[in-house]
C-alpha cells in the first residue's frame, strides 16, 4: 500500500479517548446579540435632500423552458420586461398563499433589501450600511466563479482519500483556532488545486497544509510559523518543500484566492429567517459535513446554505410563529437553483449525518458534540436515515 504521508502524522484528535476528553476547542458563535461596532452619524434635517427611491427590479421569478425543474429564485439583470406603469411583469413570490396580495408582493423587494442590509450589519460583515446591498449583489454574482463544474477527481485519487485529508485539515484548523472562513477557503483551494496541479499521493498532505496556510494568510490576523506546520506533519516535509509547494499552488491558481463561503450565506439567511441558535448550529454542522462530500463541490454556496438550513429546520421541528413563518418565506425567496438540486443536497447530507458517528472521519462529529455547539451532532433525529430521507422527498 502506498504511503500517503498524512496517515502517519501525529494524531490531533485521539478517537480512543472519551468524548469529553477528545473534544477539540471551538470558537463560539452567537446567533443573536451581536455587538455593533459603529453608530450612525446624525445628520441635520436641513441638509437632508429627499431622494426618489426606485423599486429594485433585479429579482424575478424564472421557470426553466427546457426542463421541468423550477428555479426557486433566479437572479437576472438582462431579461427584465417592464409594463407601462413601470412594474415587472413576473412576480418574485412563489408562495400560493400570497398570490392574491399584489400590494404585499410589491413590497417584498424593499423588505428583502432592508432585511439583507440589517442582517449584514448584525453579522458584522460590513462597516458601512450604505454599501450593504451592493455587497450582497456582488456575493450573488461572484459565487459561481470558483465553483467546480464537475466532482471528478484525478485518476489516482478517490473520494475516501479526499475525505481522510479533509478530516485531518479540520483537525488542524481546530488546533490552530482559526476562523471558520479559513477552513472553507482552504477546502476550496484544495478542490481547485487538485484539478490543476499534478501531485502524487505522497505529497497530498503537503498540498492540504499549503492550502490551509494560504487561507490563513488571507483570513487571519496572526499566522503560524512554517516550522509549526511542519511539526504538525511530523516533519515529513521540510520548510523548503512547503514554500515551494505554496509557490506552485499560487502560480497554478493565478493568485486568485477569492471565495465567498457558504457560511456567509447561511448566517445571512438564518438572520433573515429569524432562526433559533440551535437551528443555526445544526445547519453549521450539516454544512461542515458537506466539506467531506466530494459531490457537493459542484453546488453553489447559496444552494448549500439554503439546503442545510431547510434540512436543519426539518430535523429539529421547532414550532414557528406567524412572524417566523413570514420571515422564513422571505429568506426562502433568496434561494437560487432547481428544486431537484436542493433535494439532492439534502439527501446527500442527510445520509452523511446519519453515518457520521460511525465513520473514521469523525472530526466534525466530535467538534459539534460539545456544549458550545448545543450537542447538535448527538441529536437523535440524525441517526434515523429513513426519517431524514423521508422529510426530504
Amino acid at each position: 500500500m502506498a504511503r500517503t504521508g498524512f496517515c502517519d502524522s501525529k494524531p490531533l484528535l485521539d478517537l480512543h479517548k472519551k468524548a469529553d476528553e477528545r473534544r477539540a476547542p471551538l470558537r463560539s458563535w452567537y446567533a443573536c446579540g451581536t455587538i455593533d461596532r459603529w453608530q450612525p452619524v446624525e445628520v441635520e434635517e436641513s441638509r437632508m435632500v429627499p431622494v426618489k427611491m426606485e423599486p429594485d427590479r433585479r429579482w424575478e421569478r424564472r421557470l426553466s423552458a427546457q426542463t421541468n425543474e423550477s428555479t426557486i429564485m433566479g437572479f437576472n439583470e438582462d431579461s427584465l420586461t417592464d409594463t407601462a406603469d413601470g412594474c415587472v411583469e413576473e412576480s418574485m413570490l412563489l408562495y400560493p398563499q400570497l398570490q392574491g396580495f399584489h400590494s404585499l408582493k410589491a413590497l417584498v423587494p424593499s423588505l428583502l433589501r432592508h432585511e439583507v442590509e440589517t442582517a449584514l450589519e448584525k453579522l458584522d460583515l460590513i462597516w458601512d450600511r450604505t454599501f450593504a446591498w451592493d455587497m450582497f449583489m456582488d456575493m450573488m454574482r461572484t459565487q459561481a466563479i470558483n465553483t467546480l463544474p464537475s466532482a471528478d477527481l484525478p485518476r489516482h485519487f478517490t473520494d475516501a482519500t479526499r475525505s481522510v485529508l479533509v478530516d485531518w485539515l479540520i483537525q488542524v484548523h481546530e488546533m490552530m483556532h482559526f476562523q471558520e472562513e479559513t477552513l472553507y477557503l482552504a477546502i476550496n483551494l484544495l478542490n481547485r488545486s487538485l484539478r490543476v496541479i499534478k501531485v502524487t499521493t505522497v505529497n497530498l498532505q503537503l498540498l492540504g497544509m499549503v492550502c490551509v496556510f494560504l487561507a490563513a494568510k488571507k483570513e487571519e490576523c496572526l499566522l503560524p510559523e512554517v516550522s509549526g506546520l511542519c511539526y504538525l506533519m511530523d516533519h515529513t516535509y521540510t520548510k523548503h518543500q512547503l514554500l515551494r509547494m505554496e509557490r506552485k499552488v499560487l502560480l497554478a491558481l493565478k493568485f486568485d484566492l477569492s471565495y465567498c463561503p457558504p457560511l456567509h450565506f447561511l448566517l445571512l439567511l438564518a438572520s433573515i429567517a429569524r432562526c433559533s441558535a440551535k437551528v443555526v448550529w445544526m445547519a453549521r454542522y450539516l454544512l461542515e459535513l458537506s466539506l467531506l462530500e466530494s459531490q457537493c463541490v459542484v453546488f453553489l454556496p447559496l444552494q448549500l446554505a439554503g439546503s442545510v438550513l431547510c434540512l436543519s429546520r426539518q430535523i429539529l421541528q421547532e414550532p414557528l410563529t406567524p412572524e417566523g413563518e413570514a420571515a422564513w418565506c422571505l429568506a426562502s425567496s433568496v434561494h437560487v437553483g432547481s428544486e431537484t438540486a436542493l433535494l439532492r443536497i439534502m439527501h446527500t447530507l442527510a445520509g452523511a449525518a446519519a453515518k457520521a458517528h460511525t465513520r473514521e472521519t469523525c472530526a466534525t462529529f466530535i467538534k459539534f458534540s460539545s456544549p458550545e455547539t448545543m450537542y447538535v451532532s448527538l441529536h437523535p433525529g440524525l441517526k434515523n436515515i429513513a426519517a431524514l430521507l423521508g422529510v426530504c422527498t
